[in-house]
């Protein structure tokens, strides 16, 4: 059940901006405690290629994240991971098992589009 205390507003969401990105480039990062791979995600023209450090194994190798279109959160601030910056959060949901399954749209978007 839901604490009707922390119901979140339709404003609170807008203000949260979700876009479309695509890797470009995955590494992995063997030294990071919770973070698995660091990635560069090409978020369009207007927002450009930032960096994200995300668990992903076991579900994803490196190669396998070439290429994929993913969601990130774009406007939260930087946040430290080791000697990396995580600039945008690459958005995941637990496969049930405590392991990130990445959320990506159906099918091919332009690089930058919002979710809403």
């Amino acid at each position: 059940m839901i604490d009707t205390a922390s119901l979140a507003t339709l404003a609170d969401f807008e203000k949260v901006a979700i876009r479309v990105g695509r890797v470009v480039q995955a590494d992995p990062f063997p030294e990071g405690k919770y973070s698995t791979h660091i990635l560069r995600i090409d978020l369009g023209e207007a927002l450009g290629v930032k960096k994200s450090l995300a668990r992903l194994q076991p579900h994803y190798q490196c190669a396998e994240l070439l290429d994929r279109q993913v969601l990130c959160v774009v406007n939260f601030a930087p946040r430290q991971i080791g000697k990396h910056l995580s600039e945008v959060l690459t958005l995941g949901v637990d496969d049930g098992e405590g392991n990130v399954v990445l959320v990506q749209p159906d099918w091919p978007v332009p690089l930058g589009t919002r979710l809403y």
